[in-house]
């Protein structure tokens, strides 16, 4: 019986290196090599194929691994880059390789699920699911009625010429607020801040989906396994 074959970039992802959109463009730069020549975005590969990004061999992993971490501030969301301090694999140093499922920018803390499975990844990152993210936020200025309402009703972004969908915003104390988003624009919390003059001082991410921050402190991390893993996935497939 002839081998069943998949896309390249669901075999990157599915190796943990990163996101199918991102494994697209590894191929588009001519970083990945299948038996030794150059792969193309239909290039179908199984597992007797040899396949190189960067020069460094990958296989599909088996062992689906979920790790929530609590990323620290000053840590990068990256693969590699020169310019980062710190990027979140050299921070968690975890045996096994994991890449981040959803970003959390430099200056913000708090819950990231790191994993290697690239399909678990696409789920949670495709907008289209409204997968819920929860964070705890302080800003420069007394928070007021109009600004909890304003935040919830979506602001638009003249940035991104885009108006945040509606969310959830709750009053926490006199410079803090919750806030739940179902969309990751980049740097949304901070650019909707801003639209309505105030600026975050401290944001950290404590939800994703049904996982949850916990007692987690800074650079300390969890397998996430049974019920709570078994919810994850049912959310994903939804």
């Amino acid at each position: 019986m002839e081998e069943k074959k998949i896309r390249i970039n669901k075999y990157i992802a599915d190796a943990g290196i990163c996101s199918r959109r991102e494994a697209d463009k590894l191929v588009e730069q001519g970083l990945v090599k299948v038996n030794g020549k150059f792969a193309e975005s239909g290039t179908k590969v199984g597992s007797r194929d040899e396949v190189t990004v960067r020069g460094k061999k990958i296989t599909a992993s088996e062992e689906k691994i979920v790790l929530a971490y609590y990323k620290p501030v000053g840590v990068t969301c990256t693969e590699r880059d020169l310019h980062a301090k710190k990027t979140v694999i050299e921070d968690l140093k975890y045996p096994v390789r994991v890449t981040y499922a959803g970003r959390l920018d430099q200056d913000s803390e708090g819950l990231l699920l790191m994993t290697n499975d690239g399909n678990l990844i696409n789920g949670l990152m495709r907008a289209a699911n409204f997968h819920e993210k929860e964070y705890i936020v302080k800003v420069d200025k007394e928070i007021t009625e109009t600004f909890i309402k304003d935040m919830a009703a979506g602001v638009y972004l003249k940035e991104l010429e885009q108006t945040t969908r509606p969310c959830t915003v709750e009053y926490i104390g006199k410079f803090t607020f919750k806030i739940i988003l179902t969309q990751g624009l980049n740097r949304q919390i901070r650019r909707m801040c801003k639209e309505l003059g105030y600026q975050v001082k401290q944001l950290r991410r404590i939800r994703i989906a049904n996982i949850e921050l916990g007692k987690l402190k800074p650079r300390e991390y969890r397998r996430v396994t049974d019920k709570e893993l078994e919810i994850l996935y049912s959310k994903v497939k939804k």
